[in-house]
């Protein structure tokens, strides 16, 4: 359970009062403090947000509301309140999986179990009463061992560890920054006071010499490893958030790199924010930069306090740190020996306790004899609506519009997303036209693909005549072309599982909804579509010497692409790893081209095996082009003598065959010639099975196998990509 505690600063040490300066350096705040309280928060940008271009263009688009303060006590927020995060009794259980249990093997009895841990089958304890507290402009470092994860609880959650921090690799540290600040900050906020956000974070962050410098990845150069890790910190702090989680910071850097991160977390502490981080083996430099400090073992705090007190907590509990040695690294050597004995940490749990009760009576003690007399309270207890809204009004947070739920919810007070889906849309779609046009190469080879295989079929099946076997070769370059337009996509595959992370990580934090994200990935895949479309189309169709409609055909090959992309992107939101996602795509296009009808004819596809005809892919756009190809009834395919073709009397002489005409038409009493049209286009589709549906209704069909992948892969990202524990 965690309230939040403002302090009155008359009855309490006194504190500097810290005003939020979240759009100017704030390396200045402790050399000119009457600056800083002058420069202006982002509730008061927000509110200045009319500026000259406005009133120029005549937008009236509705600028920030301002929250109706009057239920507040109007001198408590103009005080700058000093925040307290208080959380009590933290407890959370995960389920364990059960190890399967040899038969007749005895193995040593285990050892009772240590603190942190239950015997309950199946749950293993996380957490377990944890209690502390965190202030703002302050550092809480969070101590003990490695491999957390990031959980959700019924009441916010708690972030810790295998959150990954992904950037986009090709864009270099202002764009990203510059991203995250379209997507977080709202719309109300011109664009020219964004870049000022934007650079002012560069400056905090130290940033300024890499701020051109694209972020990379394993096969690009990029930033150094603390850069990048400040990069990040930064795009999680360009709202300028009250309450900042990070998981190691420090995790991989130098002692340098390190040092210099944790000032910048100093810097963002004093602006007011509440900054908890878990740190590993902190330098005795980062120690001195910390504020507070909480160590776990087996779940349970161990200690809980100021790295000042860690020398007097130690030599109370006997074991005091000698003065050589690292503070901390003494304790979690301390602590790791008591993990590996008999009775666990449960001695050094238990005494924390007394000793954490014994310093909190002498402390109000001694606020009682400095207060004695005094009227007031020493803490005011604030409700979450009143600590949001006097967050609003130091600039802390965005107040939101009201239309999110009843005026007395407090959570309505701040809007769930920052800008409207049209802006989100918008935002998206030019980051994905960024980094298309970075890497050009991308595109260059899936065009070439497709028309290197054009190019294949079209020398293949060069200028096909109407004889019985260009009719077969006719199918034969259909079902193989139709499949390949499938087959070609699968290289979309990689898209989204590279863009995974980044996917998890600001949506996680509502940047923008999932919607705008599948609506955006949908749009711009649609150029790329186009052109290989065409691209297919011009090189073949002529070149084989095909019939109908061409537009016909490059629509229903744009379909076939549009298909087959939303499909494979499907997939790329379900499977987790790239070789699997090939496989499964492999395997369900060779199916689908198997029960299109080119194999087998649906007549003759067995009943159990029939329903996987109606739901191959390539069944639509195949059964188009036939009828796209054959809908001529006075165009003929055979005639007379070519009736014998691809049988054994294909060998005999052609007055043979004239011979053979006049009995079969003695026979079936009509008349047939050597220029007797035996075969049209029509009777070729009622052989391959072709008249169920209509051309024009296999191409929307196609279509929408299209837009209900893309519904499924927005379910895919809206069910599984919640952050569960795995």
């Amino acid at each position: 359970m965690s309230r939040v505690v403002a302090e009155d600063n008359n009855t309490a040490s006194p504190m500097p009062v810290r005003d939020s300066v979240p759009f100017y350096d704030r390396r200045e705040l402790e050399m000119s403090r009457a600056a800083a309280c002058a420069s202006p928060t982002l509730g008061q940008l927000l509110k200045c947000v009319g500026d000259v271009r406005k009133e120029v263009t005549g937008d009236e688009t509705p600028v920030h509301q301002v929250l109706d303060m009057s239920h507040v006590d109007h001198q408590l927020i103009m005080s700058s309140i000093p925040f307290v995060l208080s959380f009590s009794h933290l407890t959370y259980s995960i389920k364990a999986r059960r190890k399967a249990a040899l038969p007749n093997l005895r193995f040593p009895r285990a050892a009772d179990p240590v603190s942190g841990e239950t015997l309950s089958p199946g749950t293993k304890t996380i957490l377990d009463d944890v209690c502390g507290e965190a202030r703002d402009g302050e550092i809480m470092a969070v101590m003990g061992a490695s491999g957390s994860d990031r959980i959700e609880i019924n009441e916010g959650y708690i972030r810790v560890r295998n959150a990954r921090r992904s950037f986009v690799p090709h864009a270099h540290c202002r764009r990203n920054l510059m991203f995250a600040a379209e997507f977080r900050l709202p719309r109300t906020l011109s664009k020219s006071k964004k870049k000022i956000r934007v650079q002012a974070l560069i400056d905090q962050l130290g940033l300024r010499n890499a701020a051109k410098t694209v972020i990379g990845d394993e096969g690009h150069r990029g930033v150094s490893g603390g850069e990048r890790r400040r990069v990040s910190i930064g795009i999680d702090i360009i709202h300028d958030p009250i309450l900042l989680f990070l998981d190691e910071p420090t995790s991989g850097l130098d002692s340098t790199s390190a040092f210099l991160l944790v000032k910048v977390l100093q810097r963002i502490a004093q602006t007011g924010s509440l900054v908890i981080t878990s740190i590993h083996q902190p330098s005795y430099r980062i120690l001195g930069l910390l504020d507070r400090m909480i160590f776990l073992s087996r779940g349970k705090t161990v200690y809980s306090g100021s790295p000042s007190n860690l020398p007097l907590f130690f030599s109370d509990f006997g074991h005091p740190i000698p003065d050589s040695e690292n503070r901390t690294e003494f304790a979690l050597d301390l602590i790791r020996e008591l993990e590996g004995s008999p009775g666990g940490t449960k001695s050094l749990v238990e005494f924390n306790k007394s000793w954490q009760t014994l310093k909190r009576g002498n402390i109000n003690n001694i606020i009682q004899t400095t207060i004695a007399g005094a009227s007031n309270g020493s803490t005011i207890n604030l409700s979450l609506k009143e600590a949001i809204s006097a967050s609003i009004s130091r600039g802390k947070l965005v107040s939101g519009t009201g239309n999110g739920g009843p005026t007395n919810s407090a959570t309505s007070m701040v809007p769930t997303f920052a800008n409207p889906s049209w802006i989100e849309l918008a935002v998206l779609s030019r980051r994905s036209f960024t980094n298309s046009r970075r890497m050009p190469e991308l595109f260059g080879i899936r065009l070439a693909a497709v028309m290197v295989t054009g190019f294949i079929l079209a020398t293949v099946f060069w200028r096909l005549d109407n004889s019985p076997k260009g009719i077969q070769e006719r199918l034969g370059f259909f079902a193989f072309a139709m499949s390949t337009m499938f087959y070609t996509c699968a290289d979309a595959l990689p898209v989204f599982l590279q863009e995974r992370y980044i996917f998890m990580r600001e949506t996680a934090y509502n940047a923008y909804r999932r919607s705008s994200y599948v609506l955006s990935h949908s749009l711009m895949s649609l150029p790329a579509i186009l052109f290989m479309s065409l691209a297919f189309a011009a090189t073949t169709f002529w070149a084989v010497g095909l019939d109908g409609s061409f537009l016909f055909y490059f629509m229903i090959i744009f379909a076939s692409f549009w298909a087959g992309s939303s499909f494979v992107t499907f997939l790329s939101g379900v499977v987790p790893q790239v070789m699997l996602g090939y496989v499964i795509v492999v395997a369900l296009l060779a199916y689908f081209l198997l029960f299109s009808g080119f194999f087998i004819n649906r007549d003759r596809i067995p009943p159990y095996w029939i329903w996987f005809h109606y739901i191959s892919l390539v069944k639509y756009p195949y059964e188009a082009v036939l009828q796209n190809e054959f809908q001529d009834p006075t165009k003929c395919f055979v005639r007379g003598i070519q009736i014998f073709d691809g049988t054994p009397l294909a060998a005999v002489p052609n007055d043979l065959k004239v011979k053979l005409l006049g009995s079969m038409s003695s026979t079936l009493g009509m008349r047939i010639t050597s220029t007797t049209c035996v075969t049209t286009g029509a009777d070729i589709l009622q052989q391959q099975g072709v008249n169920d549906l209509s051309m024009w209704n296999c191409f929307w069909v196609t279509v929408a196998w299209g837009f209900f992948f893309r519904i499924l892969f927005y379910l895919a990202l809206l069910l599984g990509s919640k952050n569960k524990r795995r």
